[in-house]
């Protein structure tokens, strides 16, 4: 599927563009693109480092698509983050590494050898909580001696890192027993974030990254996704402010010709027409 050596260029054409050419067509595209003498420029330059954030960036406009309910925009968000995929393995399989296939084949072993109650002859008799648990167990399996919290990926976004972080540790038994543990702690962080104010800028950062890890610990004693909730806390901080700056505009006026007082009672305003539809 991924190919190194080019397909001669008639067949390529057609492949190319064939509507129903599926995933052989877009990896037959993303090597043109990458061929050394025939290919884009830009597309040429790139490796693995340059492409890293735009593969993150694509899979949070997937999750942002979701989160506003934009059915019609996530077919063209996943074909993004695919494009990603597609992308890595194609530069994987040009030095001499692992290409899509290998790619596609490793993710369906891995899919059948964690389903056995789908795939093989398991029982399908448990919850969806056991099947996390089994699931997590057979990853554990698969690190054998490594760390608890080994393969933990360093560039997830700071949140979910911590959330997954804390997932670890508590399946070895390192963790609150109850919420409202964890209310004190974070109670006891911002008396510390308070103290650290004067002790100079690390320590005040050092502080409030414990406060927010923290905050993610409360979130997921409460069953809350932290990314989500912060996310649609970020939607309505958004929404409301567009509220009072369209407020403003009716007047003539801009945020910047009005003062923190009468945009406080806008945003009060805004709050109340969100609370009456």
């Amino acid at each position: 599927m991924t190919r190194i050596r080019p397909l001669p260029r008639p067949q390529s054409d057609a492949l190319v563009h064939d509507p129903a050419g599926g995933l052989e067509r877009l990896a037959e595209i993303m090597r043109r693109l990458r061929d050394p003498e025939t290919g884009c420029p830009w597309d040429i330059e790139q490796d693995f480092a340059s492409i890293a954030p735009y593969t993150i960036e694509e899979a949070h406009e997937v999750a942002d698509a979701i989160e506003r309910a934009a059915w019609d925009e996530l077919p063209g968000e996943l074909g993004d983050l695919l494009l990603q995929v597609v992308y890595h393995a194609q530069m994987n399989a040009e030095a001499g590494r692992a290409g899509l296939e290998e790619v596609i084949r490793a993710v369906c072993d891995k899919m059948v050898a964690r389903h056995p109650h789908v795939f093989g002859s398991d029982s399908r008799d448990k919850t969806a909580a056991q099947q996390v648990r089994d699931w997590e167990a057979m990853k554990a399996a698969e690190r054998g001696a490594a760390r608890t919290l080994d393969g933990v990926a360093l560039g997830l976004p700071a949140l979910t890192r911590a959330l997954k972080l804390q997932r670890r540790a508590a399946r070895v038994g390192f963790d609150w027993a109850q919420a409202d543990d964890i209310l004190d702690k974070l109670v006891e962080e911002a008396r510390e974030l308070a103290g650290a104010r004067a002790a100079g800028p690390a320590a005040l950062e050092e502080e409030f990254g414990d406060f927010l890890f923290a905050a993610v610990n409360l979130a997921r004693h409460l069953g809350i996704d932290p990314e989500r909730a912060l996310r649609r806390a970020n939607a309505k901080f958004t929404r409301r402010f567009a509220a009072i700056e369209d407020a403003l505009a009716a007047q003539g006026r801009t945020p910047a010709q009005s003062d923190l007082a009468e945009m406080d009672a806008l945003w009060e305003a805004a709050k109340r027409g969100e609370r009456n539809t």
